[in-house]
């Protein structure tokens, strides 16, 4: 059976169904292909159900801070709303029918099935062949990356998306991985009385955040009872009932196994081979416009620009408007937010100090402490963070910024709105921070690079 529309979008993650549904609301005749839940991991295994479990584990974290503010407080963690929510409200257990007919209302048509490029302007999909007129999007998405640990290939431990629709919370748990995702897991399951042990192979956790971020953190997890291993390899694993991972000094014993270590696509299985791509990389290389290769484009993960559903829905607008023929502004990452939501949150905005000297910047740094500021005192417990600004001091711009802080996430938008718009720190400088805000914070740090 072969069809022949205008365009073919291997996998209707957030990044694909939007491009698919801006193509066609346009006219375009189009078909999504997708083996799995349309809307992709976002919805489903990520973003939304697991900032669920952030929520709940955060309102369990500020009832036991009462009585250092405010009195007495009892607490007694119950994971069955959660588990409901995440099934009942946010997945509907797992059922895409929802995002299904809002692709459909745009015109498009969805086939099931593992979509693979055959032929220059060819997808094929099980028994299906499609023929793309004008483009074919790829949005793969990615899937856990398991690495090659001695015993762990079948024992029943868990990735992001089995944690994600857990009915109850482990007596204990291993987390292998200590970036955002690990880190994440980690932090909800300990406040509902997990005994939690989160094991990084690097010397830091969170390994792409700058160093004071990681130690405000790891301080913060170990003074919630969490244990953390950092530069710590992981030798071998085995499975009795019980998980035991053996690492370089110790043996940890645990009900649960999570495994975090990163993410992964197969670029072989997704036959770029047949449009002169190469399927040995880990990621496709595009162009400004999302352009990877003669009639095809490419969003989201597997372009290496950011595993973040705002990327892949910034690239899929762009992509979109390229195959439309209509004129946009092309590319630019320089101020790419990222937010990791544990409690204090960890938000990042452009280029960290070692990423701004490694480019061979004249970079300045400054900090500001939360707990110094004003809104640090009032706020008390709970009040660990800090706001880091990185400035190329030839141009006298900030060219990265960190928050880590009770809404970190939010401050960093005023801080990516200088980053994008190259905003002078002298103008910055004279800016009026509402008195007494976390954003305050941000005002020493400038001052500092201002003098400097």
């Amino acid at each position: 059976m072969v069809d022949e529309v205008d365009v073919v979008v291997v996998g209707m993650g957030p990044g694909g169904e939007d491009v698919a549904a801006r193509l066609g609301r346009a006219g375009l005749s189009v078909i999504g292909v997708e083996s799995r839940l349309v809307g992709g991991e976002c919805p489903y295994y990520a973003c939304v159900p697991t900032k669920i479990m952030v929520r709940a584990a955060d309102a369990l974290a500020e009832a036991r801070r009462v009585p250092e503010l405010a009195g007495s407080s009892a607490v007694h963690p119950d994971w069955s709303p959660v588990a409901a929510r995440i099934r009942d409200e946010a997945t509907t257990g797992w059922n895409d029918e929802i995002a299904v007919r809002r692709f459909e209302s745009t015109g498009g048509r969805l086939v099931r099935g593992v979509g693979r490029i055959t032929a220059p302007g060819e997808v094929t999909a099980g028994e299906q062949v499609l023929r793309a007129r004008r483009a074919i999007v790829l949005n793969p998405g990615t899937e856990p990356a398991v690495p090659p640990i001695d015993g762990l290939a079948g024992t029943p431990f868990w990735t992001n998306r089995e944690a994600v629709s857990v009915e109850e919370v482990p007596a204990s748990l291993i987390v292998l991985g200590g970036g955002p995702v690990g880190l994440e897991f980690a932090q909800v399951f300990a406040r509902f009385g997990c005994e939690v042990t989160a094991v990084e192979a690097k010397p830091q956790l969170l390994p792409l955040a700058e160093p004071e971020a990681a130690e405000v953190i790891t301080d913060q997890l170990a003074a919630e009872g969490l244990r953390v291993r950092v530069g710590s390899t992981v030798r071998r694993v085995r499975h009795d009932g019980r998980f035991h991972v053996s690492t370089d000094g110790e043996e940890l014993t645990a009900e649960r196994l999570l495994v975090a270590t990163g993410r992964r696509t197969d670029l072989r299985a997704l036959g770029v081979a047949a449009v002169g791509l190469d399927e040995s990389a880990r990621t496709i290389a595009v162009d400004e416009r999302m352009r990877a290769a003669d009639g095809v484009w490419a969003v989201g993960d597997v372009t290496g620009h950011g595993a973040f559903t705002h990327t892949s829905v910034y690239q899929s607008r762009i992509a979109a408007a390229d195959i439309l023929g209509k004129s946009s502004a092309p590319a630019d990452y320089r101020a790419m937010p990222s937010v990791t939501f544990t409690d204090p949150e960890v938000a990042t905005v452009g280029l960290t100090e070692s990423q701004a000297v490694a480019e061979h910047q004249q970079v300045r740094t400054a900090i500001s402490r939360l707990p110094d500021s004003t809104r640090g005192f009032i706020h008390k417990v709970g009040n660990a963070g800090l706001v880091k600004l990185v400035a190329d001091a030839e141009r006298g711009v900030l060219v990265g910024a960190t928050v880590v802080g009770p809404s970190g996430g939010e401050i960093i938008g005023a801080l990516a709105v200088a980053v994008h718009g190259e905003v002078p720190i002298s103008r910055l400088s004279e800016m009026i921070f509402a008195y007494p805000t976390f954003h305050r914070a941000i005002e020493p740090a400038l001052d500092e690079l201002a003098a400097a």
